[in-house]
């Protein structure tokens, strides 16, 4: 599954959030931290914090913090606002109204649902114990960590 930047800049900004819930951070030191443009990251911001996921802070010292529960909020509840997650059916005319585009479009939805339902298992709190585990230079894989130890899920 790709996911759009706006995602990706989302689920990095709620991850440098929760790991540091005693202190705002301007869009700017995330954006620095990820090398990405603060215009970019602010609109995302905004849409986070309509959503409730961040609250911002003004005035000097001000920023954003994360406003969820990390053990609670999933990565696809943050892909959801940047994300049309719906069943991706394309119908391209006559080739899907034969038995064999009708069961590609099957196998293609279900790897959809897996995505899904792969996105809603793993929370906020789970991805910073994975991003821990990787190390700052990141080098090992999120794959490798994360069969080291289950991933706990939502119930």
């Amino acid at each position: 599954m790709k996911l759009q930047i706006s995602t990706r800049l989302a689920i990095f900004a709620v991850l440098e959030l929760a790991a540091s819930e005693d202190r705002q951070l301007s869009v700017a030191e995330i954006g620095e931290k990820f090398g990405v443009s603060s215009h970019h990251l602010a609109k995302v911001m905004h849409v986070m914090g309509r959503a409730g996921l961040v609250r911002s802070i003004r005035g000097a010292g001000g920023g954003y913090q994360f406003a969820g529960n990390a053990r609670r909020t999933t990565l696809l509840d943050v892909a959801q606002l940047f994300e049309d997650l719906s069943s991706n059916e394309q119908n391209t005319g006559a080739v899907d109204a034969t038995p064999e585009g009708q069961t590609l479009s099957g196998v293609l939805n279900e790897i959809d649902d897996i995505a899904r339902a792969t996105l809603g298992s793993i929370t906020i709190a789970t991805m910073r114990k994975l991003v821990e585990r990787c190390g700052a230079d990141g080098t090992k894989s999120s794959k490798a960590a994360l069969s080291r130890r289950p991933i706990q899920t939502r119930l």
